[in-house]
């Protein structure tokens, strides 16, 4: 991950930083357990003050997203149901078995002092829970980002085959005070305030829901494409989601600053769309938006100066992370 900061434009760069760092984190780019730059590293590649940098660390860390281990330094922290893992063990390698991971799971707890029998019961009522929580799937983003919901659930439910329903944040713990076992799904950027929020809830018994953070993905096609476009040309950006959009306003700015104008907007602001496609010369759209814009520029006719080369962006949950889900959720 390349952070690419703008020092003389009128956005602070330390929150060109803190954005960017998000972004990472979302996308699995640094993914649960991976120890961020030094202060050091940082600002050799960015040119920010250390203070700078330290202060971007101290808000990811006051979100929930990293912590700091003293000695060692500061971790992206593993949220939702990867915290909740039955054993955890941090010499098991990745690249063993199946036969092997269940083989060196069972000595862990052998070693703890349980029994065969104990551990049995361990492994059955774990996956027993598990299976109860995927009869009902929520997915769940802060009332202010329901764009990001409606994309997630989409995807979700032409991936997974399966009814999925869409829960505003503020409405989770009503819906959740009517089942038993529930599993909720939400994207990393908002997993901080769902964890709070369950947390705080006095309906939600102890393991009668799991949270799972899915990834974003990572853009790489659309950002490599930003980095080629000519300077001075105008990119539209469109989302069902205005959280997506000012991000990757953010994402733009600091690779190319004033060197390209970004216009974004959400399609169901019609006048904005309108303005968008009669200015810009590139515009990426999330599959969601996709007819939306055509049928836009379709309507727009000879009106238009010139036909804007239209990118569409295939996800917005990461092809792992759905796959992951899926294992998650005994579909496969």
């Amino acid at each position: 991950m390349q952070f690419h900061i703008q020092t003389d434009s009128e956005i602070p760069v330390s929150k060109q930083l803190y954005d960017q760092m998000l972004f990472a984190i979302a996308s699995r780019q640094f993914s649960p357990g991976h120890r961020l730059p030094s202060t050091r590293q940082l600002a050799m590649q960015t040119g920010l003050h250390r203070n700078t940098i330290g202060k971007v660390y101290s808000q990811l860390e006051h979100t929930g997203l990293v912590e700091s281990v003293p000695g060692s330094g500061i971790y992206v922290r593993s949220l939702g149901h990867e915290s909740n893992h039955l054993v955890v063990d941090s010499q098991i390698d990745p690249r063993l078995s199946a036969l092997d991971l269940v083989s060196q799971s069972l000595n862990t707890l052998l070693a703890q002092g349980y029994s065969l029998n104990q551990a049995r019961e361990l492994f059955l009522t774990e996956i027993d829970w598990r299976w109860r929580c995927s009869a009902r799937v929520f997915v769940t983003v802060p009332r202010n980002d329901t764009g990001a919901g409606e994309l997630m659930l989409q995807e979700l439910q032409q991936s997974l085959g399966i009814p999925v329903q869409l829960v505003t944040l503020d409405k989770l713990e009503a819906h959740l005070a009517q089942s038993r076992a529930a599993t909720i799904v939400t994207s990393r950027y908002h997993i901080g305030s769902v964890e709070s929020k369950l947390a705080a809830s006095e309906v939600v018994a102890p393991r009668s829901i799991r949270v799972i953070p899915v990834d974003l993905q990572d853009y790489e096609k659309e950002l490599a494409l930003v980095k080629t476009l000519p300077k001075n040309s105008y990119v539209g950006i469109v989302s069902l989601s205005g959280g997506i959009l000012a991000v990757a306003e953010m994402m733009v700015h600091s690779m190319r600053g004033d060197d390209l104008l970004v216009m974004a907007c959400q399609t169901k602001d019609n006048y904005k769309l309108n303005a968008t496609i009669r200015r810009a010369h590139t515009i990426i759209s999330d599959k969601a938006s996709l007819n939306i814009v055509h049928q836009a520029i379709e309507a727009a006719g000879d009106d238009l100066i010139r036909i804007p080369q239209v990118v569409e962006s295939e996800s917005y949950i990461g092809v792992k992370s759905i796959n992951l889900l899926k294992r998650e959720l005994g579909l496969v």
